[in-house]
């Protein structure tokens, strides 16, 4: 919702993956909400993120706009409150773009990244394992 927890983390994630992969891929995250607009993502996620090995270089919060459903291929939401606001903003035409990030993470039985922001660091770290295993299952897809 306001990019600086779930999606940023998502981003640090998957790019490095993708890059480990030898894949070049342009991947940006967004929030549906634009109150964090030019943030760095939450030092709680940076403390996990980085933890595990993952840079946050350059990621500043912003709001998804209408160009992302023009420029991007994939528009992939944490959960299904921000896939509705995804639809609510994408031109109909581009809508089918939008999925659930979790929809990669076949092995899972998880749908949806919960949000760690008002809980503790083990959110944090919850949050990592199921993007991982996002970010895997579509590099798998895409390879």
């Amino acid at each position: 919702m306001g990019n600086i927890c779930r999606s940023p983390t998502a981003e640090a994630v998957f790019r490095q993956k993708a890059k480990e992969q030898g894949l070049s891929l342009e991947i940006d995250s967004a929030g549906t909400l634009g109150a964090h607009a030019k943030e760095r993502p939450d030092h709680r996620s940076l403390k996990a993120g980085e933890a595990r090995g993952f840079s946050f270089d350059g990621i500043r919060a912003r709001k998804l706009t209408v160009a992302d459903f023009e420029k991007f291929d994939l528009i992939l939401a944490m959960d299904e409150d921000n896939l509705s606001n995804m639809n609510s903003i994408a031109p109909k035409a581009l809508q089918y773009k939008n999925h659930l990030f979790l929809d990669f993470a076949t092995e899972l039985e998880e749908q949806q990244v919960p949000d760690p922001y008002y809980g503790g660091a083990r959110g944090f770290d919850y949050v990592l394992d199921l993007v991982e295993a996002a970010s895997d299952g579509l590099i798998a897809q895409i390879k």
